[in-house]
């Protein structure tokens, strides 16, 4: 199910589970995973994208392991706010992925969100090729601890 904001998915997440947050890229996808008490967004791995249900099985395979509750994926929104083909091929991601298992949804807004770990990757000194190796998942740790710090706000 797709919900609409931060406080409607921490009311449809079971006791100390967690949340999973997602960066889809066209080649990746990047994960990070939220601590039980939702303050912390931990990057977890990158999985190189092949055919979507390859990519679903080992989400999915992740969301037992971890006890994730919910998802949280970043949409990659235009600069002006509207929404481009690339938000059209994630919510169709999220679409598919709900009718393989019933999982709560919430889409967040991803704008600059690879740019700002890029900023701190480069200011931390690390390599260009360590950058690529954890990028997507740092971002979707990004993205992730935007909705846990809502969520401590609410």
């Amino acid at each position: 199910m797709i919900l609409a904001d931060p406080a409607a998915l921490r009311s449809a997440l079971g006791r100390h589970q967690r949340l999973l947050g997602l960066d889809l890229g066209e080649k990746t996808i990047g994960l990070a995973l939220s601590d039980p008490g939702l303050s912390v967004a931990s990057p977890v791995t990158t999985i190189r994208r092949t055919k979507f249900t390859a990519d679903a099985q080992e989400l999915l395979k992740l969301v037992e392991a971890r006890q994730v509750g919910g998802l949280v994926i970043g949409l990659p929104l235009n600069m002006d706010g509207s929404e481009g083909p690339r938000c059209q091929s994630v919510r169709q991601f999220a679409a598919n992925l709900v009718k393989l298992k019933e999982l709560p949804i919430l889409f967040w807004d991803e704008r600059l969100s690879t740019v700002a770990v890029e900023r701190n990757m480069i200011a931390a000194d690390l390599s260009r090729a360590k950058r690529a190796k954890v990028v997507d998942q740092a971002a979707a740790a990004f993205i992730l601890q935007g909705v846990l710090d809502a969520l401590a706000r609410a």
